[in-house]
């Protein structure tokens, strides 16, 4: 019997010390079910099931389900949410306003040198979130931002003043591009943007590009202006106190799986950014305006000369531009 008891109890405490490295983690996302990130969020919880003999189980939450994008990294720097992939949250560090910084990058190559593996801004993102008790898993490249309006714009490559009121997100940045580019800001919370463009308050949405505006404003989107106003990137974080909670071993096959996810969306990102930009044309009847390279130029000429010192001035100057020095350095 003494035997037979030591044998349960054994068994016992096998299965206590499999539950206790068992991990079940909540994912957070803005986008809604089945959108691009959802489908491939998916996947990659999938993969890291596989990796991890099922020891790691990611569920996800679109939609902003957990909560805005802000408040989702508040609690993730707490360990009250486990990840999230998700824009930077600037009011937790206005630093972090240097992942959106406008026209850094002027195409798909410059913008996976900066923000790619290795990358200026994502070093710097890194060391960021690391200073909220966050660990950056990956960097999710979305699209180069533009512009929707539920009105047209005559103009559409001009930087003079139009009349139309734009809502931008509460990002000093995006204010200031909006403004350089001759458009009336108003910073209004992305929960309420869409009304607001619904009932007329404002005219339209400076802070996101096709994809994001075909998922959430496709309602109100009759012409769309490939600006190239930003780099959208997000970055996929774990609250480092969930991380420690997993062993070493599923710790590196979570690390591996994040880095796969993000070295497949570089393949594939410039490729949609490009098909969401028809499905605009081709499901809602917008109109894409015809912006030429003369248009860019002077679009990414008189935001860097209005916005940059503003926004350098929030983030602080010496530190702000020793990054923008890198950039410039490394060819962009």
């Amino acid at each position: 019997m003494k035997h037979a008891f030591l044998t349960t109890a054994t068994a016992a405490l096998m299965a206590l010390g499999t539950i206790a490295t068992a991990a079940d983690l909540k994912m957070s996302h803005v986008r809604p079910q089945d959108a691009t990130i959802d489908v491939e969020l998916r996947a990659f919880s999938a993969a890291v099931a596989e990796a991890t003999g099922g020891d790691v189980t990611i569920n996800i939450f679109p939609a902003s389900a957990l909560g805005d994008y802000t408040t989702v990294q508040e609690r993730i720097s707490v360990g009250a949410i486990d990840m999230a992939t998700q824009p930077a949250a600037t009011a937790a560090d206005r630093r972090m306003q240097i992942s959106s910084f406008p026209y850094l990058a002027g195409n798909w190559d410059q913008a996976r040198a900066v923000y790619g593996p290795g990358g200026v801004v994502r070093e710097t993102m890194a060391e960021l979130y690391a200073e909220q008790d966050i660990t950056m898993l990956a960097a999710y490249p979305v699209y180069f931002g533009g512009i929707s309006l539920n009105v047209e714009n005559a103009n559409p490559g001009s930087v003079d003043p139009n009349g139309i009121k734009v809502r931008v997100p509460g990002i000093k940045s995006f204010q200031l591009t909006g403004e350089a580019l001759g458009y009336i800001p108003a910073p209004i919370p992305f929960s309420e943007a869409f009304t607001a463009v619904q009932t007329g308050v404002v005219d339209g949405v400076i802070g996101s590009g096709a994809e994001g505006y075909y998922a959430s404003f496709r309602d109100v989107t009759k012409t769309y202006i490939p600006a190239n106003t930003h780099f959208e990137v997000w970055y996929m974080i774990i609250s480092n106190g969930s991380l420690a909670e997993l062993s070493d071993e599923d710790q590196a096959a979570l690390k591996e799986q994040a880095a796969a996810f993000e070295a497949t969306r570089w393949e594939v990102a410039e490729a949609d950014q490009g098909k969401n930009e028809q499905r605009l044309v081709d499901e809602l009847g917008a109109t894409v305006a015809k912006l030429s390279a003369d248009d860019l130029a002077a679009m990414a000429a008189a935001t860097r000369e209005k916005v940059w010192p503003a926004v350098l001035e929030d983030v602080g100057v010496e530190w702000g531009q020793a990054i923008l020095d890198k950039v410039a350095a490394a060819g962009n």
